[in-house]
């Protein structure tokens, strides 16, 4: 009987590890790791085997020590920063005031 759809064990295991690289920007809620002990939840990340952003934006790597001095890395997400549009101030407006202060 053939197999109707899903994955085989076999191939299971290939779609573990990690989903995203260094310098690439995710959406809150994107997978960045799948049954990994090996990376551990940094910045805007949250889990334990399975790492998950909770904030839109890029994601960095680190390495750091653990208590018994093992080196470790930390998977990171750098937030978004949304630039506030600042309306000039029109020219008409400067003249006029110009005019009136002269």
């Amino acid at each position: 009987m053939a197999r109707k759809g899903g994955l085989s064990s076999k191939f299971y295991r290939e779609t573990a590890g990690i989903k995203v690289s260094g310098g690439q920007v995710v959406k809150a809620g994107a997978m960045l790791t799948r049954q990994g002990d090996r990376w551990k939840p940094g910045l805007n990340v949250i889990g334990r085997m399975s790492l998950t952003s909770i904030a839109a934006g890029e994601v960095y790597f680190t390495r750091k020590r653990n208590a018994s001095g093992a080196a470790i890395t930390v998977v990171n997400v750098r937030p978004v920063t949304v630039k506030a549009k600042v309306k000039p101030a029109t020219p008409k407006k400067t003249r006029a005031k110009a005019k009136a202060k002269a």
